[in-house]
């Protein structure tokens, strides 16, 4: 079931912009004192004459494998670290007691998460069960792919594939579901599939956890498969990075993972691996 929307797309920033990267470590955040990384601002320039410059110039299969080689040299996190992390890369910009919530854009106190009505948890935007990673360590710990999210919307999207179409949740205006996807709002369309994308080439199968693979269908079940690849495409490209996006970059690269998502880097290598 699909809709067309008049899409809300934010304005592309500039090809060559400033990628602040913030100094400091939130509690219970694994140091890396020994890292080399500097807190320093960068450019998108000097990220590609370090971080990605074994990825430059390559497309298809061979982009996504330099690519994966280099977001796997990463830090991993607890199931119970990422509580502090998400407080960190979610944060409010206006209010730093605050976390800005996934699909609702609700701002929430940051000590107000746990598993009742009303509060926020971690929300696997890569289902859990698709691969069956549960919150293991590696990809059910990976906060490129976790963020806070309202409790029942949460429950509401479950592990049900991402599409266009549906009724809309009342407890998230903006939100679509129906028996087998779910549409989120259009503010964060874009984040959403560079997440799943990120996860396809971050998790390749060969470190003990299944090869997560983007595919063009839902009721993908406990497959280790994600869609609807043509609309997370088109959803990357008509929503691209936004400041906040990026600031969220910036701090798991920095603080917690010392990684970084490339699709928010380089949104143009959506295209260009699939």
């Amino acid at each position: 079931m699909s809709r067309r929307h008049s899409f809300y797309a934010r304005p592309l920033l500039a090809a060559v912009s400033a990628v602040t990267v913030l100094a400091g470590t939130a509690a219970a955040a694994p140091s890396d004192a020994s890292s080399g990384r500097s807190t320093a601002t960068a450019t998108a320039s000097a990220l590609d004459d370090t971080y990605y410059q074994d990825a430059l110039g390559k497309t298809g299969a061979e982009l996504k494998s330099a690519l994966h080689t280099i977001i796997s040299d990463q830090t991993k996190l607890s199931y119970s670290q990422v509580w502090d992390a998400l407080k960190a890369t979610d944060e409010d910009p206006a209010d730093s007691s605050n976390v800005v919530l996934l699909y609702t854009g609700r701002s929430q106190s940051k000590n107000d998460n746990g598993g009742n009505v009303g509060q926020w948890n971690r929300e696997h935007v890569w289902a859990k069960s698709h691969g069956d990673f549960g919150t293991a360590t590696g990809p059910g710990t990976d906060v490129h792919h976790l963020r806070p999210t309202d409790v029942k919307v949460n429950s509401t999207r479950g592990n049900k594939d991402f599409d266009n179409g549906g009724s809309e949740l009342g407890a998230a205006p903006g939100n679509f579901t129906d028996s087998d996807s779910f549409e989120p709002r259009d503010e964060v369309k874009g984040d959403v599939a560079r997440m799943i994308l990120y996860m396809a080439v971050r998790y390749e199968g060969n470190d003990s956890f299944a090869d997560l693979e983007p595919n063009d269908q839902v009721n993908n079940g406990s497959a280790p498969k994600m869609g609807k690849l043509s609309v997370l495409k088109q959803w990357s490209q008509e929503d691209p990075p936004d400041t906040f996006e990026k600031r969220r970059n910036d701090v798991i690269f920095d603080r917690f993972q010392h990684n970084r998502n490339p699709f928010i880097d380089h949104p143009e290598w959506v295209g260009a691996i699939w």
